[in-house]
């Protein structure tokens, strides 16, 4: 068609017309699955699975089992398959799904507030010696996981735990995780308030609820009245910090957003007063926003943090009041910063009622049944019956008389759980690595041991605040990014040109004191036969250039790339 003065757009080039692609939020409309996860969500709710766990698969074993629940519904009850052993870790990201797939499980307990009686204890340590060849690990979110579990022996396992009031329920898939809670809750002498009514509550509003068990990725909370800031409150999609209101007094100051795997972020703050009753109303509401409005196109950006970013703290709040709560929140304070860089309880402490809890150190998490079941025993002789786990993969004992603390303390050392680690123990994480994940590149749980060992022989008088976090691969279970060392598996090149399990460094993070994510110095990787060398070799540096009173995280962000090489 010719162009005229009537139709000027007729001898114009045409110009592609570009659509903005939907992201898959209900509250847009967008409906229809964008991929094969939302696709099996939307087929069959994850919690219906257990049924079929109950009634066809533990009957007819592990060939029974649909694989859209093997990998994808089970996980709503805490099961994951493991890593089947002997495949290394080059061919993590090469082999199919049920190439990687064992026959066995992972199962997570949740403990909401990391909150146990020792009769719980008592129970978990006898699954662990007779379904899940003794394994126990405690996680840094609070949680107890077992290995080896067989899909033969769900039932029994959920009777047992369910007995005594305990449950699988959600602790993994995309769901409401477990609640982190500040573990000396309702107990320490200078807590500004107990959180615990509403992590209860919060619990029996959302846990297994249909209405919240189909969210784009998995949702991470914390609640906490801890001056301590105990609950790494800065890396949770939803977390509530004790504050005291100079006009209403003790309440909650809300953070939304946070979070780390490959796109790490720190939480923001709404800048919201929250009082303890209004606590899970507030949850309520913002888990209903990533519910409706959260990213279901890419997985790789269905976390909340993503939303939060994009929208910025003002327009989600106004959200959150307008659509959600139908009210205005209060304004409030940032919480103050801890004076201390220890976050974990261990040690001796004295109560609010004049009894003392005693925080003690397993290595990395990694305890076994049999260990567990004396826990319990040495708790109940020396304390009230009541125990807690901690998001540093540590164990308290609550209500302790004054006399008796003594013994309790002789009585963890004699288990190889110290109330009096040394800075390394205290301070090393590690995730559960190669040896049972499949996303896992290198081994993780038994080399933090060892570096523990080694660290402790070489630097015996070494008393400074340190933290190093060993994790598997980049999905950051185990909080590399802030860390004083994280260390990231990957698979690297030895001085032979060889290829070796290794890890890349970051170093500098940091949470509650000036939190931030680590450095990374331009091709700093260590094999793991180098790990203690490389450690001790910048600990010592540190120890040099430091100034008075200067923390390691500090001193890691100014130190030359040569001193920390």
């Amino acid at each position: 068609m010719a162009a005229s003065p009537q139709n000027p757009a007729a001898s114009a080039p045409r110009r592609k017309v570009s659509r903005h692609r939907g992201e898959g939020q209900w509250a847009a409309g967008h409906f229809t699955p964008l991929n094969g996860n939302e696709q099996v969500k939307k087929d069959d709710d994850g919690l219906n699975v257990r049924t079929r766990i109950e009634t066809i698969y533990s009957k007819r074993g592990f060939d029974s089992i649909d694989p859209s629940d093997l990998r994808g519904r089970m996980r709503w009850w805490g099961l994951y398959t493991q890593r089947k052993p002997g495949i290394d870790g080059g061919k993590t990201a090469i082999l199919e799904p049920e190439e990687l797939d064992d026959r066995y499980f992972m199962l997570r307990v949740r403990i909401d507030g990391g909150a146990l009686t020792t009769a719980q204890l008592r129970v978990i340590g006898e699954i662990s010696q007779e379904f899940a060849r003794g394994t126990a690990d405690i996680t840094d979110r609070q949680n107890i996981q077992y290995h080896w579990i067989r899909i033969e022996d769900m039932p029994e396992i959920w009777e047992r735990l369910e007995g005594v009031g305990l449950s699988t329920t959600e602790a993994c898939g995309d769901t409401p995780r477990v609640i982190l809670g500040s573990p000396v809750a309702g107990i320490a002498a200078d807590e500004i308030i107990d959180g615990t009514p509403a992590v209860e509550e919060i619990h029996r509003r959302i846990v297994g609820n249909p209405a919240f068990s189909n969210l784009p990725r998995k949702f991470k909370s914390a609640v906490s009245g801890s001056p301590l800031l105990d609950v790494v409150h800065e890396i949770n999609d939803i977390a509530f910090v004790g504050v005291v209101h100079p006009e209403h007094g003790p309440g909650f100051d809300v953070w939304v957003g946070g979070g780390l795997s490959t796109n790490p972020k720190i939480g923001v703050r709404l800048g919201a007063w929250v009082p303890l009753d209004e606590v899970p109303d507030v949850y309520e509401g913002v888990i209903s926003i990533f519910r409706d409005y959260g990213y279901r196109r890419l997985r790789n950006r269905a976390r909340l943090k993503f939303l939060v970013a994009d929208w910025g703290a003002e327009k989600f709040r106004q959200v959150l009041e307008d659509e959600y709560l139908k009210r205005t929140l209060t304004d409030g304070p940032a919480p103050e910063q801890p004076v201390q860089q220890w976050r974990d309880h261990i040690g001796v402490h004295r109560q609010k009622d004049g009894r003392f809890y005693v925080g003690f150190a397993p290595r990395v998490g990694r305890v076994d049944g049999a260990t567990l079941t004396k826990i319990a025993d040495l708790a109940e002789a020396h304390g009230s019956g009541r125990v807690r786990t901690t998001v540093e993969q540590k164990m308290i004992v609550l209500d302790v008389e004054q006399d008796k603390v003594d013994s309790l303390v002789e009585g963890l050392e004699a288990l190889d759980l110290t109330a009096r680690p040394s800075s390394f123990r205290r301070g090393t994480m590690a995730c559960t690595g190669i040896e049972f994940c499949k996303l896992a590149i290198v081994e993780t749980k038994q080399r933090g041991a060892q570096l523990i060992d080694e660290l402790e022989r070489r630097l015996p008088d070494f008393d400074e605040p340190i933290t190093i976090n060993l994790n598997g691969c980049p999905n950051a279970c185990a909080r590399i990014q802030v860390a004083d060392i994280g260390l990231k598996g990957q698979l690297v090149l030895n001085d032979q040109g060889e290829q070796v399990e290794g890890y890349q460094v970051h170093l500098g993070g940091a949470l509650g004191l000036e939190p931030g994510f680590g450095r990374k110095v331009r091709g700093l990787k260590v094999t793991a036969e180098e790990l203690p060398d490389y450690v001790e070799r910048v600990l010592k540096r540190f120890r040099a250039e430091r100034a008075d009173g200067e923390r390691f995280a500090t001193w890691a962000a100014r130190a030359s790339e040569e001193a920390l090489s």
